[in-house]
């Protein structure tokens, strides 16, 4: 996340997002803290997406009439902001995808099914959700490969050591995510980058957690892919971004077949077109990959050092609220150690129950699994309570979300049966 010129102070952005000011039913307004799920839209994003709705309407690269010429220059505008704003050297290194879990899909079938054969191996960690684990599971069954796991601290961290341990001679790929979605826990990507490409072995790293909210330069980390999705960063749903560095870029076939990934076909064979178009057949996600650059817009006029420290801060502030409350445990690490997710269970309340009350005060957290069935394993629980907050929360939100724990709580806790 880039440092403009000028910042805007983070209490006043609240009034660019239209979704918070509405009640949920009537007396009970809005309290989201459901970031990691998807983020609210700025105005300026609903905008730029409305404006190519309404006004310019068109396919890209196809047209020789001014609409498709305004939404190409618009579509490959937005391009060149994604590239600028995780430090890519180019925008034809940044592919549109349909968000995360394709980007990493593309490279586990692309890459993987190219260079990897029976016995390499790919180390991952304990944290990852399942759109940085099955992929390489299928992959692994079709291929022979190894899937070996770096294991967390008992605070949910992952430390570099962690991840060493576990590498071989044999390891080929290193998929990490840059932070947990359940636990909220920062992974020290550069050292581990470090290590991997010591062994040879590529690192692709997940960051539909980490790109919102820390700043990620894949120049200066040295990642050789990058994923991560529009829509948990204030844009729009169905766009997402895979980065790669060019010479693997070059190297991968492409995954999908049909119009514009071509440059020429006849009726036995077809030549592939430049980057980055090699990898996006059909019509692409034109609307959505415009609103995910007026989100960056957005995003660039923010200071990403005061937009983590107002995150850590509401953390500390979760932390002790509801650490305070009886039964509650939190999940993860401490707040120096995470970004804005804040993991709970609490005793006696099944998560999904702990949710609808929750709603019933207007307060929207997720309950479940959060796409991370082995995470949960490893923590002993079935599902898990997440509260999730982004640069437009408050401590208010905070306490509203501390107030209405204890009263589920304390009202479970009421029904229990008494010997």
């Amino acid at each position: 996340m880039a440092t403009a010129e000028r910042t805007t102070p983070l209490d006043l952005l609240r009034a660019d997002f239209p979704a918070l000011d509405q009640e949920i039913r009537p007396g009970v307004r809005l309290t989201y803290l459901d970031n990691a799920a998807t983020t609210l839209k700025p105005w300026p994003v609903i905008r730029a997406v409305q404006a190519f709705d309404a006004e310019y309407p068109a396919n890209v690269h196809r047209g020789i009439h001014a609409l498709s010429e305004r939404a190409t220059e618009a579509y490959e505008l937005a391009r060149a902001k994604v590239a600028r704003f995780i430090g890519a050297e180019d925008p034809e290194q940044v592919i549109w995808t349909r968000g995360t879990t394709e980007s990493i899909n593309l490279v586990a079938q692309s890459w993987g099914r190219a260079f990897l054969k029976e016995g390499d191996e790919v180390v991952l960690s304990d944290l990852e959700h399942h759109a940085n684990l099955v992929p390489w599971q299928m992959l692994a069954k079709e291929r022979g490969l190894t899937l070996r796991f770096a294991e967390i601290t008992e605070d949910g961290r992952l430390e570099p050591e962690a991840v060493e341990r576990v590498m071989t001679d044999r390891t080929r790929v290193v998929a990490i995510s840059a932070m947990s979605n359940v636990l909220g826990t920062v992974v020290p990507l550069e050292p581990i980058v470090a290590m991997a490409h010591e062994r040879g072995a590529i690192v692709v790293v997940d960051g539909a957690q980490g790109v919102p909210h820390r700043a990620i330069d894949v120049s200066a980390i040295g990642a050789d892919f990058l994923a991560f999705s529009g829509h948990k960063m204030c844009g729009p749903t169905g766009v997402g971004v895979l980065y790669g560095k060019r010479e693997h870029l070059e190297a991968m076939p492409p995954a999908w077949g049909g119009g514009s990934m071509v440059m020429r076909v006849t009726r036995e064979s077809s030549e592939w077109n430049d980057l980055p178009y090699k990898f996006e057949p059909g019509t692409p996600p034109i609307a959505q990959a415009i609103g995910l650059g007026a989100a960056v817009d957005y995003l660039s006029k923010l200071d990403s050092g005061a937009v983590a420290a107002h995150e850590r801060g509401l953390m500390e502030h979760a932390h002790r609220r509801l650490s305070a409350i009886e039964g509650v445990r939190i999940l993860g690490p401490s707040p120096e150690h995470k970004g804005g997710i804040v993991g709970m269970d609490v005793e006696g309340v099944h998560p999904h129950d702990l949710a609808q009350l929750l709603d019933r005060e207007g307060v929207a957290i997720r309950a479940g699994q959060h796409c991370a069935m082995p995470l949960h394993q490893k923590l002993g629980l079935a599902a898990s309570g997440r509260a999730s907050a982004y640069l437009y929360n408050t401590t208010e939100d905070v306490d509203r979300l501390a107030d209405a724990v204890d009263r589920a709580r304390h009202l479970f806790k009421d029904r229990r049966p008494r010997r």
